[in-house]
């Protein structure tokens, strides 16, 4: 059995659906918080469980004391993908509390939960906003990571250090993901793929902070997957902990972006160019040598591929005329 955390989550909801489509017996854990529209994440698990009504997702919290344990234990867990987590830079300026509770306290319990039931391998989620905006470019696993710009990304690298820490003292087998801006059908809505394709399809304008001078390292979410369970799935001879960074490894100007969208919708927006907003950086850069070198495995989805499905995504979900 393989418990996800955040099954109802963007990238969660698609490497569940993977994981099943495998013949993986598979047990979600989710709040369905109101971060973002629920609808969207209770439609996710619809979808799953129309193709596969034995999946089931718990509603709950996991930094609610005894929940993970209770499910790992009662379920017979073998191995977990941890990917439940308060996301959003900009959102953690205003809300630390929620990322401490989720991020740190959450990550303990799942970790306690491992630790107890002799759970094989945790594989968790980590981001590329732990780098902040002083790393050299492009972004190495190598690199210290000590000054976070946001608390998004410090309660991120809470996580990283904790798992070092189980691993060390109770040998718990555990490899991190540090994933790059990752974008694809289903996505969640605060992300700029689909603020900007909203925008397009509305004929709002389209915000561009820091005057539009970003570059960002875009990963399909199918990426995403094949990355997580290569990962979930190797066959290890020795006690594991690794951390690893997870992107397409070819940043992207951000006015590239917007017209790759712009093509592919058919549509134009005005440009409104902002300032730069607290907890941003300038570039996201994944340097992949590491994951190339132990799994064989790099993403290869171009962004006008990735974009593509995405917006047609998009038209047919919310049911937008062409």
């Amino acid at each position: 059995m393989i418990l996800v955390t955040g099954a109802a989550g963007f990238i969660g909801y698609h490497v569940t659906k993977h994981l099943l489509q495998n013949g993986q017996e598979v047990v979600g854990i989710d709040n369905l918080s109101d971060y973002y529209d629920p609808s969207l994440k209770q439609a996710r698990l619809d979808l799953i469980t129309q193709y596969f009504p034995s999946f089931r997702c718990i509603k709950a919290n996991i930094e609610d004391d005894g929940v993970v344990a209770g499910i790992v234990e009662e379920q017979g867990v073998e191995k977990v993908v941890h990917l439940a987590a308060q996301a959003g830079v900009r959102y953690s300026i205003t809300h630390p509390d929620e990322y401490v509770d989720s991020n740190i306290m959450g990550s303990l319990r799942v970790f306690e939960a491992c630790k107890a039931g002799g759970v094989e391998h945790v594989v968790y989620a980590s981001s590329s906003s732990v780098y902040g905006d002083t790393t050299p470019i492009p972004f190495s696993t190598d690199s210290r990571v000590d000054e976070p710009v946001s608390m998004y990304a410090a309660t991120k690298r809470a996580c990283e250090l904790m798992a070092y820490v189980y691993h060390q003292q109770a040998g718990l087998n555990v490899t991190g993901l540090r994933f790059f801006t990752v974008y694809g059908p289903w996505g969640r809505p605060d992300m700029s793929p689909f603020l900007f394709t909203k925008a397009l399809f509305e004929g709002s304008d389209i915000q561009l902070f820091n005057h539009g001078d970003h570059r960002r390292d875009f990963t399909f979410v199918d990426d995403i997957v094949e990355g997580v369970l290569r990962v979930l799935n190797h066959k290890y001879e020795d006690s594991q902990y690794g951390l690893y960074n997870i992107g397409r490894g070819e940043p992207v100007a951000l006015e590239d972006y917007v017209t790759t969208l712009e093509e592919l919708s058919g549509r134009k927006a005005k440009r409104v160019l902002l300032p730069k907003q607290p907890g941003d950086v300038d570039e996201t850069f994944a340097d992949i040598t590491p994951l190339k070198r132990d799994f064989g495995y790099a993403p290869e989805t171009s962004l006008r591929d990735g974009l593509s499905q995405f917006v047609d995504w998009y038209r047919d979900y919310y049911r937008v005329d062409t």
